[in-house]
């Protein structure tokens, strides 16, 4: 079996540009780790990535030695916090909270999360491998959408998410924003990233 969270789940992972969808997201493990400030400056937001990059790839040869079993690794994901949610549509990073995440497919075991961490922590003993945790997310009900462009062009979308598309829909927050990154930003042009922004929501009052 190969799994690919991407292809086998697309109302979660392919939304339209058009106008934000409702989805019921179920509950998803994670390997996550969290983090502050800046992801474009912060060396520890890159470290975090590293860290997670290499627990998931070893997380995946552990499956594989004990079933046989495959998934594709990936997406990378964000959960994004501040105590004032206009840091976001306004851009002011230093203020951002965030919990990086690389989804986990039902199949893999618990004996197959500590295997590859250990595996991982062997290979590169200097990551920060105690901030890295299995991590269960169960969101319910979000509002997403896809956004095709740079990273500093979300802040209008977000602010109709917030000012016009949820009060006009009657609901609220109910939970951290997040981001889930189909594009490699690394191999691809600012003008072309694509990035599920997803927001979950619940009934205001």
């Amino acid at each position: 079996m190969r799994v690919d969270l991407k292809k086998d789940l697309p109302h979660l992972y392919r939304p339209g540009t058009g106008d934000f969808v409702e989805v019921d997201v179920p509950p998803t493990d994670y390997l996550a780790v969290d983090g502050h400030g800046d992801p474009n400056t912060a060396p520890d937001y890159r470290t975090a990535l590293e860290t997670l990059y290499t627990a998931a790839y070893s997380v995946r040869a552990a499956l594989r030695a004990r079933t046989g079993d495959d998934f594709v690794v990936g997406p990378l994901e964000g959960l994004w916090t501040s105590a004032d949610p206009g840091a976001f549509s306004g851009r002011r990073k230093d203020e951002w909270d965030w919990t990086m995440l690389i989804p986990l497919p039902d199949l893999v075991a618990d004996d197959d999360v500590a295997e590859g961490l250990a595996a991982g922590r062997r290979k590169k003993p200097d990551l920060p491998w105690d901030r890295l945790e299995r991590r269960t997310l169960h969101e319910g009900r979000c509002l997403q959408i896809l956004h095709v462009g740079s990273f500093e062009d979300e802040g209008p979308t977000l602010a109709r998410l917030h000012e016009e598309v949820m009060p006009a829909r009657g609901l609220t927050f109910a939970g951290p924003h997040h981001e889930i990154y189909l594009s490699d930003a690394r191999r691809v042009a600012p003008e072309r990233m694509r990035t599920v922004l997803r927001q979950p929501v619940r009934r205001s009052g």
